[in-house]
C-alpha cells in the first residue's frame, strides 16, 4: 500500500509517499480499506515531535479517517468486513489501509460521503462536546455563543451546533468571504477580526452585557480580547491555537467577573492519554456521535470539504491548513 511514513522528526514538507505492509491487527481492531483522511495543523506539530503525545517512529502520521472495513479481528462485535464507518486512530490515517481499534469505530450512515465524514470524529465531535456537556461551555437557549476562526473545521461546526441548541451566534473570522461561509451556516452575526477589534462590537451587539460563552481556536490577543466582551459567570474555551501564540491568562479577569475556563483534549476520551480512557468513555462518545450523525441526516448540519486532494498531492493539503486557507475540513483521498 502507499503511505505518509514518518522515520524522523521533521517539517510535514520533508515527508514523502513510499510503499509500506498492511498494518496489522489485533484481536479487537479492524483493518480499514481507507477512503478519505483529515489533516490538521495538530498533525504538522506530530510529525515534527511537537505535540504533546509522541507516537514512536517510524509511523503514518494521521489520526481520521473514513472507509469501508476490510478484516476485523478475532473479538470485534459491532463490525464486519464492507461496512461503512469513520474512525479516530492513534495513528496511521494518511495511507490506503489503517488499523482502528473497534472502540474508535463508528458506523456511518449511507447519507455521510467518506469526505465529509472526516469531519465527525474531531471536528464536529469536538464542538458538540464542548458545546454540550455539562462540565464544559454547555450553551443553553438564548445565550450568546461567540465563535472565533468560524470558517474553520470546528468553528463552523461550533456555529451550527450553537443554532440547534438556540443559542444567537456571534461568528469571527479573517475575511469577508470566510464571514459568507459562516452565515451560510447559521451565524447571525458577522466580526472581521482583522478590520476591527471585536470586543467593542460584541459588547454592542449584547447591550453590553457580553457573551455567555466563548468558543477559541485561535488562542493568543483573541483570547485575551475574549475575556474583556464576556458576561459575569461566562465560560471561554481555548480549543486550539491556530494564530499561533498560548496565552497568559490574567487571572484578575477571571476573578472580577465570576469566569470560567474550560480545557477540552478530546484525545483524552479517545485514548490518546498516558491513562488510556476510551473504553470508559466509550458510551459517551458514542452518544455523541450518534447524536451529530442524526441532525447530519436529518439536515440540520451540514458538514463541509474546504478542499479534497488525492493521496499524491497530501503535500498542497496541508499547506492549505497551514495557509489557514481551508475553509471547512481539508479531505486526502485514496
Amino acid at each position: 500500500m502507499q503511505g505518509v511514513w514518518v522515520t524522523d522528526w521533521q517539517p510535514f514538507e520533508q515527508l514523502r509517499l513510499q510503499e509500506l505492509p498492511l498494518p496489522e491487527i489485533g484481536e479487537r481492531e479492524v483493518l480499514l480499506r481507507v477512503a478519505a483522511a483529515g489533516v490538521s495543523f495538530a498533525t504538522s506539530l506530530v510529525v515534527q515531535g511537537k505535540y504533546q503525545r509522541k507516537p514512536p517512529l517510524p509511523f503514518v502520521p494521521g489520526t481520521e479517517v473514513a472507509g469501508t472495513v476490510a478484516r476485523v479481528g478475532s473479538q470485534v462485535t459491532r463490525f464486519k468486513p464492507g461496512d461503512r464507518v469513520c474512525a479516530v486512530l492513534d495513528w496511521g490515517g494518511l495511507a490506503e489501509y489503517a488499523a482502528a481499534k473497534e472502540v474508535n469505530c463508528y458506523g456511518l450512515p449511507e447519507a455521510i460521503d467518506f469526505p465529509r465524514a472526516i469531519a465527525f470524529t474531531n471536528s464536529y465531535a469536538t464542538s458538540a462536546a464542548a458545546l454540550t456537556w455539562s462540565h464544559l461551555l454547555n450553551v443553553q437557549p438564548g445565550q450568546t455563543l461567540l465563535v472565533h476562526g468560524a470558517a474553520g473545521g470546528v468553528g463552523l461546526a461550533a456555529v451550527e451546533i450553537g443554532k440547534i441548541l438556540g443559542a444567537t451566534v456571534i461568528a469571527t473570522a479573517g475575511s469577508e468571504a470566510k464571514l459568507a461561509v459562516a452565515r451560510e451556516h447559521g451565524a447571525d452575526h458577522l466580526i472581521n477580526y482583522r478590520e476591527r477589534e471585536f470586543r467593542d462590537e460584541v459588547l454592542a451587539l449584547t447591550g453590553g452585557r457580553g457573551a455567555n460563552a466563548v468558543y477559541d481556536p485561535v488562542g493568543g490577543e483573541v483570547f485575551l480580547q475574549s475575556l474583556r466582551c464576556m458576561a459575569p459567570e461566562a465560560r471561554i474555551m481555548p480549543v486550539g491555537f491556530a494564530g499561533g501564540d498560548i496565552p497568559n491568562i490574567p487571572a484578575n479577569l477571571l476573578l472580577v467577573k465570576n469566569l470560567t475556563v474550560c480545557g477540552l483534549n478530546l484525545g483524552y476520551y479517545y485514548g490518546w492519554s498516558p491513562q488510556d480512557m476510551r473504553y470508559e468513555f466509550e458510551d459517551r462518545m458514542r452518544a455523541t456521535m450518534q447524536q451529530l450523525f442524526d441532525w447530519c441526516v436529518a439536515g440540520k448540519i451540514k458538514p463541509r470539504n474546504g478542499a479534497i486532494y488525492p493521496l499524491a498531492d497530501f503535500q498542497r493539503a496541508m499547506a492549505d491548513v497551514l495557509g489557514r486557507q481551508a475553509i471547512g475540513r481539508v479531505a486526502v483521498v485514496m
